[in-house]
């Protein structure tokens, strides 16, 4: 399954200047781009934005700071950003089951 350009920048709530930005900066992200140029986006790619994402929006990390960190951390990266996930999604449930109340 893939993602457009569109999809991601709404995804992520993002300009699409911004993710064709990480892109540039990022060797972790690759989207594939067809004969236009458009790019299409992997479920991997989309892992990874939303670690680079998390990186420098939530935690404050610089663009250098963030690409150092994959670097040397990105077995870790990775595994603490899916439970993240685990627990974001376990939190929207809990709140939907609160609402149902």
């Amino acid at each position: 399954m893939y993602y457009t350009m569109g999809e991601v920048s709404a995804m992520f709530d993002v300009n699409q200047s911004l993710i064709r930005f990480y892109e540039k900066e990022f060797d972790i992200l690759q989207p594939k781009k067809n004969k236009k140029g458009n790019r299409y986006f992997t479920p991997e790619d989309i892992e990874n934005f939303k670690i680079i994402f998390h990186l420098i929006r939530d935690k404050g990390y610089t663009l250098n700071g963030a690409k150092e960190h994959l670097k040397n951390n990105m077995g870790d990266t990775r595994d603490n950003q899916r439970v993240i996930d685990s627990l974001e999604n376990l939190k929207k449930f809990l709140l939907e089951v609160r609402d149902q109340m």
